[in-house]
């Protein structure tokens, strides 16, 4: 598990590109950034492959899609670039964007450049090299970065039209069916297509509408090196105006898998409260205090919702895989995970 750092490893033989075309597109787009390159690749996530780069002027990220035949409407870089824009004069912590490149003609698809961000990171809830105390309190900023990204004023920021702005399981459900029927080639999931069909039933929850940033996981977080404050969300492929409670249910996916699972992040069966982790309830509860909200009526459904998502994306993953495509060296290994994060959904669902 990844603790205090991002895992840097040299660019992965398929997402390499044309280096001299980067540095020259990088001398007009930021003239201070300039002199040889160095590009290492960012290992942890199964998206959008991202790179550091480091040069006399200091260090950038680049986020591209992947290489090859893409399901519809995934790795829109695009996309990410905007909400980051949006959320700029915010009090949502996150890297500043620096520069878009929409010409796939440069490095092979469409990139952008932005703030590398030093900090912490911790891929697991454990967070390795942490005592109870300062778990306790990085769980709580989590919840805090949360927050603050759900009560930011949609039109106020020029996101009005981000995503719809109603009916958001029904449209997720639909979403990650297409995905998961789109990937078939790396085999059918039987517990996932009951789950879809068990939300669809189910869909018409209390509408609520914020933006959702559709990955929220510590993996994806920032923490401050001399404080437990978040000093950045990252990773905003998936995100769209959607229902609040679907990004804390994310967040809590973990209390629901087992602990000491191979390429899993859980954390049920171990003693939490040795541990500084903070329950579900304290979570949810704390995230209601904040948001000023009444306690969730739906929860369920958005816990097997979030399970839905994360194995038909795994499922995703697999097929990209078996393309030779994906952006993490291990995808293989960590995408069977989709058929077991199917069943745990399952189980919530079918528990009254």
């Amino acid at each position: 598990m990844t603790s205090t750092a991002q895992v840097l490893v040299p660019v992965i033989a398929a997402h390499r590109f044309d280096e001299a075309a980067l540095a020259d597109w990088l001398a007009t787009a930021l003239p201070d950034f300039g002199g040889p390159l160095l590009i290492r690749q960012f290992q942890g996530g199964q998206s959008n492959p991202t790179f550091l780069i480091e040069a006399n002027g200091g260090k950038v990220v680049l986020r591209k899609k992947p290489p090859g035949s893409l399901l519809p409407k995934a790795h829109n870089v695009e996309r990410e670039y905007r909400i980051l824009a949006a959320l700029s004069p915010t009090n949502v912590p996150i890297p500043e964007v620096m520069a878009l490149c929409e010409d796939a003609e440069i490095i092979g698809t469409a990139f952008y450049i932005m703030q590398f961000v030093e900090g912490r990171f911790f891929d697991h809830p454990i967070m390795p090299d942490t005592t109870p105390g300062e778990r306790r309190r990085l769980h709580r900023s989590t919840v805090e970065a949360m927050v603050r990204l759900h009560k930011v004023d949609i039109d106020s920021v020029g996101l009005c039209d981000y995503g719809p702005r109603t009916g958001f399981v029904a449209r997720q459900v639909e979403r990650w069916g297409k995905q998961y029927r789109a990937s078939l080639a790396a085999g059918e999931l039987p517990a996932l297509t009951w789950l879809g069909d068990w939300l669809r039933e189910r869909q018409d929850v209390a509408e609520e509408t914020t933006i959702t940033h559709g990955d929220f996981r510590h993996g994806n977080l920032c923490f401050g090196q001399s404080n437990d404050d978040v000093t950045a969300i990252l990773d905003w492929e998936l995100s769209t105006l959607g229902h609040p409670l679907s990004d804390l249910a994310y967040l809590c996916m973990p209390y629901h898998i087992e602990a000491g699972i191979a390429h899993s992040r859980g954390v049920a069966g171990l003693d939490l409260a040795e541990l500084g982790i903070p329950e579900e309830e304290a979570i949810v509860q704390y995230y209601c205090e904040l948001a000023e909200r009444p306690p969730p009526s739906d929860w369920r459904i958005f816990l097997a919702l979030s399970f839905y998502r994360l194995a038909a994306i795994l499922h995703g993953v697999m097929a990209r895989a078996l393309q030779g495509n994906a952006s993490n060296g291990d995808a293989l290994e960590v995408a069977k995970r989709a058929g077991a994060l199917a069943e745990i959904g399952q189980r919530i669902a079918r528990k009254e």
